[in-house]
């Protein structure tokens, strides 16, 4: 892959050039997350969603969970503590 010259300016700007731009889809504006890797930097395009949008898309999804099979002798914490479980495995399998 070509690589692209860019020059810090001033107050440690850079200028993504128009192809840049294209490959990582991003506009002004838009997030790139930036991580230094062994031999230089690694830029990322992210999405940031304001907090209260996040918390009501959460709470949606959230009041669509039933748990089919409850258990009546098992306490509040054991079940969140099997949600976190199963939560974490699904994550893993998607990785």
């Amino acid at each position: 892959q070509q690589m692209t010259l860019m020059r810090v300016r001033r107050a440690a700007q850079l200028t993504l050039s128009a192809d840049l731009r294209k490959a990582l889809n991003v506009k002004e504006g838009d997030y790139l997350e930036a991580r230094v890797v062994s031999g230089g930097v690694l830029l990322a395009p992210v999405s940031v969603v304001k907090r209260q949008k996040a918390f009501a898309a959460i709470e949606a999804a959230v009041s669509k969970v039933r748990d089919l099979a409850p258990d009546p002798a098992e306490t509040v914490l054991a079940a969140e503590k099997k949600i976190a479980k199963q939560v974490s495995a699904a994550r893993r399998r998607r990785a």
